[in-house]
């Protein structure tokens, strides 16, 4: 057996540091669309369905592009594809403004989450290289810490952006903020191995060659998989259709003050990076259905009409949901063999996105024809079905 030597701390600590950043100009942008859809709704005429296709239609060319890209990393390097991925990303959101249409803007949000699938598609993988399997679930931690913060920010700028500067000005915002974040994660990313080397390199030399049928990733990975495909779904579902029910009688919020609901996300984040060791401690499946109850907990608690509760719910919630995403992150990367630990962390995105693009759609949908109780019945068994999944994976550590 192999035995790799872990990168010295300040190394692991850069890599961490650079992929956090990344992850923040990566998901501000990815979901800065999603405080203003009220806005979005009203300037183009839209009902909630149509106006969540904003971030479904991202979120699904993300989820298509995903496993192309993984391969394409196999091929050019982890690194490059990262780097290049938060620039286009960045630069296609400082043109999202001068969109005329609502379909020009779903055309530019599809090439966007394309851009978006080279961070997040490869992320991982490319941690697990760079930091080593002792290291992994915190620098994983880390990232998804990162992610949550750039959600929370993105999703508080373009809220509080929107009341003076409309929603163009909002999306502009972010883009700007998202711009400096790439460059310093372009700036600080330490360069990963040669392509065809190394763990990116199967035995015969191909990236990630047949790893799926060789190593027969699906058997062990189903719970983790069903996680990011339901409870993205759900999470996601929910917050597209927080602003419209805010915004609406009897709350009548006004967008900044809707767009408080994501400080939230600061409980994702701290959960997040705490969810290494929660999974050390109980193992890999009760800690991922620990994650899930709460994330269930917290989206019953919303269903409240007291808006203290509504927040409540929210930030439990957001926990459970985070906590859960890591997990399930964390066990894919580590269950994998390396020679196909690309390929695994591109189907867990892939799973991931299509939840949050399909989810997010239909309960954007659900939610105007039914209302928000209905809502919080359907992901509530997403949820359900998810913690089943987990179960039958049987997979401890």
């Amino acid at each position: 057996m192999v035995v790799l030597e872990a990168p010295p701390v300040r190394d692991t600590r850069r890599v961490s540091a650079a992929v956090a950043a990344a992850g923040v100009s990566s998901f501000a942008l990815l979901y800065a669309p999603q405080p203003v859809l009220p806005q979005l709704a009203a300037g183009f005429r839209l009902d909630p369905g149509s106006a969540s296709l904003t971030i479904g239609v991202a979120t699904g060319a993300l989820a298509v592009a995903v496993l192309p890209v993984a391969w394409l990393a196999g091929r050019v390097g982890r690194r490059r594809v990262i780097v290049w991925s938060v620039l286009a990303t960045a630069i296609i959101g400082l043109l999202l403004p001068l969109a005329p249409s609502f379909s020009v803007l779903l055309a530019m949000r599809a090439v966007q989450g394309v851009a978006v699938a080279g961070f997040a598609g490869v992320a991982a993988a490319y941690l697990a290289d760079a930091v080593g399997a002792a290291r992994l679930p915190a620098a994983v931690g880390a990232m998804i810490a990162g992610n949550s913060v750039g959600g929370m920010l993105g999703r508080l700028g373009a809220g509080f952006a929107a009341g003076p500067m409309g929603w163009h000005g909002a999306l502009l915002v972010v883009a700007v903020l998202s711009l400096v974040c790439a460059l310093f994660a372009a700036l600080t990313l330490p360069h990963d191995e040669a392509p065809n080397s190394g763990s990116q390199t199967s035995g015969r030399g191909s990236p990630d060659a047949g790893p799926v049928r060789r190593a027969r990733l699906g058997a062990g990975l189903v719970g983790p998989f069903a996680v990011g495909t339901l409870a993205t779904g759900a999470f996601v579902a929910l917050y597209n259709a927080a602003g419209f029910r805010l915004a609406a009688p009897p709350l009548s919020l006004a967008p900044a003050a809707a767009s408080l609901v994501f400080l939230s996300y600061a409980m994702g984040t701290a959960s997040s990076a705490a969810a290494g060791r929660l999974a050390a401690r109980l193992g890999w499946t009760k800690a991922l259905v620990t994650a899930l109850v709460v994330t269930v907990a917290g989206a019953v608690l919303t269903a409240h009409p007291s808006l203290p509760l509504i927040a409540t719910g929210f930030a439990v919630l957001t926990a459970g949901f985070f906590a859960a995403h890591a997990i399930a992150n964390a066990w894919v990367a580590a269950e994998a063999p390396p020679s196909a630990r690309g390929r695994a962390a591109g189907v867990y995105t892939l799973c991931y996105y299509l939840g949050s693009g399909l989810g997010g759609t239909a309960g954007g949908v659900v939610y105007g024809h039914a209302g928000w109780a209905w809502l919080i019945g359907l992901t509530s068994a997403w949820l359900v079905l998810a913690v089943l999944a987990v179960l039958m994976t049987r997979r401890s550590r």
